[in-house]
């Protein structure tokens, strides 16, 4: 399955605790059907201090650490571009190269 969603695009969460909020990828998870997006689903990790080796033998800090978890994609909707309203993604072929485009305004993302 083509990747409709890729890291750096703006998505719009449609379901789950965040519904209703914006945010840019971070990452994709492609085998999972996960997206993570920039402050949202927020979960808490309880890490250990690391020691880093180098010259002047930094120490990571531990504790509780709050971090974005991971959203399916099902649940995610990319934002048009031309004026930040949710749409579905659809491909063209130009040329011999796939484009994705927002099916609402028939316009590129990329």
């Amino acid at each position: 399955m083509p990747a409709r969603i890729k890291r750096d695009d703006e998505v719009l969460v449609i379901s789950g605790k965040d519904r209703g909020k914006r945010g840019k990828v971070l990452r994709v998870d492609p085998k999972k059907d996960r997206v993570y997006v920039e402050g949202l689903n927020m979960v808490k990790r309880h890490e250990r201090p690391q020691q880093v080796a180098g010259a002047q033998r930094a120490e990571q800090v531990g504790g509780v650490i709050e971090k974005e978890g991971p959203i399916h994609l099902s649940n995610v909707m990319l934002l048009d571009p031309s004026d930040m309203k949710p749409t579905r993604v659809g491909f063209e072929f130009h040329e011999g190269k796939r484009y994705r485009i927002a099916k609402r305004t028939a316009t590129r993302i990329d």
